[in-house]
């Protein structure tokens, strides 16, 4: 399956992002690897590729951009966005994905979604994590550079005109999601549909925070091991792990809103709050809340009030259930078909069960009173 990541930068350093494009970096430092005689180490394989750039660098192409319509001067501003293509390992072998036509795919995505901005494409074979995907780089520089033809997808004149920035909206990643998978289905890769959303979703900064913690704690477990002491954890988690997690265990008991925001409160200190349909939440210790949209789409609104429903729903059923009598079930004519004395067992207890409940129901609806 074929995965879309979109990183919005402020770096304006152009040549960092081709640097770490072509040479090998430190995978938890980010610094990059260097060689007997200090030289920074190239990657055993990629392929890159330029698109709007003229005779010149992709940095150059950007910095010229900023420079003639005077934009991308501030600091906070966004200089450059990243979007990988990451492909399914299977293909390698089930489908004849090469590097080569991974990098062509890219380059027609980048040409057909990108028109008019400087960009790079570059394929690399594998992921920091050795599992074979082939995956596509699209590096594009935030500004347009030309007017370019209005498709059906473009919303907005920011979209066409030449001078305007690239904005990465909800709208634009539907749109892209949709192109990687009809571009995977003509392909004839594997795929899955990609606007169901994410359970769980994961940024760039906590996925590396993720990887750096877990190391850390390996470490410090080999040194508790080593000293004949038992590990406590195994698993490292970062605050959105375990606000997750939390968050989970209240939900799928709750059955309204007000109950879900008060048991939150009242086992873990958190606050939940909606703002113009979106819910936020405060871990105890926080200062600053953090937003559903960047804990998954299990934790957004939308998903939540569906949950509390189905919550209550299933409670009101149960306690349909409960108000009903059971039948008494006759023991002995049972017993001549044959069956054990463990089944025996489960009648009496059944009976029994069904006893008790005629006698409640009955109690409560005031049948028992003498007179």
């Amino acid at each position: 399956m074929a995965t879309l990541k979109h990183i919005a930068s402020k770096n304006s350093d152009y040549t960092a992002i081709e640097a770490y494009l072509v040479y090998q970096h430190d995978a938890f430092t980010g610094k990059q690897l260097l060689d007997e005689q200090g030289r920074p180490k190239l990657r055993e394989s990629y392929i890159l590729d330029t698109l709007e750039c003229d005779d010149f660098s992709f940095a150059t192409a950007c910095l010229l951009a900023n420079r003639k319509y005077g934009k991308n001067t501030q600091h906070g501003d966004i200089k450059s966005h990243q979007y990988i293509i990451s492909f399914d390992p299977r293909d390698a072998a089930d489908n004849g994905l090469t590097m080569e036509k991974a990098q062509t795919l890219g380059l027609k995505f980048c040409e057909e979604n990108f028109p008019g901005h400087p960009a790079i494409v570059c394929t690399h074979p594998d992921g920091y994590n050795h599992s074979g995907n082939i995956h596509v780089h699209i590096v594009i520089g935030s500004i347009r550079t030309r007017e370019v033809e209005r498709k059906p997808y473009m919303q907005k004149p920011r979209d066409w005109r030449e001078g305007m920035k690239h904005s990465s909206t909800a709208q634009t990643m539907r749109h892209l999601r949709v192109e990687v998978m009809e571009l995977c289905e003509g392909a004839g890769l594997y795929q899955i549909d990609l606007l169901n959303g994410s359970k769980e979703r994961v940024s760039e900064a906590e996925y590396w925070a993720r990887r750096r913690g877990q190391l850390k704690l390996d470490r410090e477990n080999a040194a508790l091991t080593a000293a004949g002491q038992q590990p406590r954890q195994k698993k490292f988690e970062t605050v959105k792990d375990t606000l997750r997690k939390q968050i989970s265990s209240v939900l799928y008991r709750a059955t309204s809103f007000e109950e879900f925001s008060d048991k939150l409160m009242q086992q873990y200190g958190i606050t939940v709050k909606e703002s113009r349909g979106q819910l936020s939440y405060l871990p105890a210790g926080r200062t600053k809340f953090i937003r559903a949209k960047h804990l998954g789409d299990n934790y957004d609104s939308d998903a939540v009030l569906a949950t509390l429903t189905a919550n209550a729903e299933r409670k009101h059923t149960v306690t349909l259930k409960s108000n009903k009598i059971g039948k008494l079930i006759d023991i002995q004519s049972r017993m001549t078909e044959g069956k054990g004395i463990g089944y025996k067992r489960w009648l009496t207890k059944h009976n029994l069960k069904v006893m008790a409940q005629t006698v409640k129901l009955l109690q409560e609806k005031g049948l028992t009173d003498e007179g």
